[in-house]
């Protein structure tokens, strides 16, 4: 398509997506309470108090429930915007590839989600550790907006980060990368990792950086098996059409 098209396609794309986020916004605000209620049970343990949240502005609780509406909005309707992302891709595959941009979003979508899930699950880890550092007879007082932007970023980037080897095996299947590139880049792919998964989870909580840098590292050598395999495929492929050629 020239380029002007490809902008049409895509701006129709991202007011699909932006639509779709609304709608999932409106509902995560009526979930809002239940959701700030699950965030904000680890700073319950054994039945006893570990911090409190604290708003100190008029409009501090509005602005988290409006944080929470958007970033359920954002989860639910993941299936609607990745979506949205692998169809303004697709054009670039050939007829035959285009079959399997199903499995890229059958896979985009669970891993996300399950992102989501880890992000989740390394929360009380996080905060048990953090506010274990109070001393005794003191009570720590959290910030409400600071509190809840780190669990939702944490949530929302950990979800996100799970996804991107999908997209390396698509820019595989595209023709951008070759499963060599991606297999020498390792080094820096493992670096980058640890830097993410400490960046994401800033506190001194060794196990929880782990936890997450141990599933996004199989899921990235996953996606090199699989981009190698793509491209012997490939090689055999176009090997017997030159020898068809030839024969001609």
């Amino acid at each position: 398509m020239p380029l002007i098209e490809h902008l049409l396609e895509l701006r129709k794309r991202l007011m699909v997506s932006a639509v779709a986020i609304l709608v999932g916004g409106i509902a995560g605000w009526f979930i809002s309470d239940w959701v700030l209620t699950l965030l904000t049970a680890p700073l319950q343990s054994q039945g006893k108090e570990l911090a409190k949240i604290n708003f100190p502005s008029v409009t501090g609780a509005f602005d988290v429930r409006f944080e929470i509406a958007i970033i359920v909005g954002i989860v639910i309707t993941s299936p609607i915007w990745l979506y949205q992302i692998f169809a303004f891709l697709t054009p670039a595959f050939t007829r035959k590839e285009k079959k399997y941009v199903f499995g890229f979003f059958f896979s985009a979508v669970p891993l996300f989600l399950g992102g989501a899930a880890a992000g989740a699950f390394v929360i009380p880890h996080i905060v048990g550790l953090m506010v274990g550092f109070a001393p005794t007879n003191t009570a720590s007082l959290l910030d409400g907006k600071g509190y809840l932007d780190f669990a939702l970023r944490l949530i929302l980037v950990i979800g996100i980060a799970f996804v991107l080897p999908v997209f390396l095996v698509l820019l595989n299947f595209v023709g951008v990368l070759q499963g060599r590139t991606i297999l020498k880049s390792w080094r820096w792919a493992i670096l980058a990792i640890v830097l993410f998964t400490a960046v994401a989870t800033p506190s001194a909580d060794i196990i929880s950086m782990i936890l997450l840098a141990i599933p996004m590292l199989a899921l990235y050598f996953v996606a090199v098996a699989i981009a190698l395999v793509h491209d012997k495929r490939k090689a055999r492929r176009d090997a017997s059409v030159l020898e068809g050629a030839d024969i001609l």
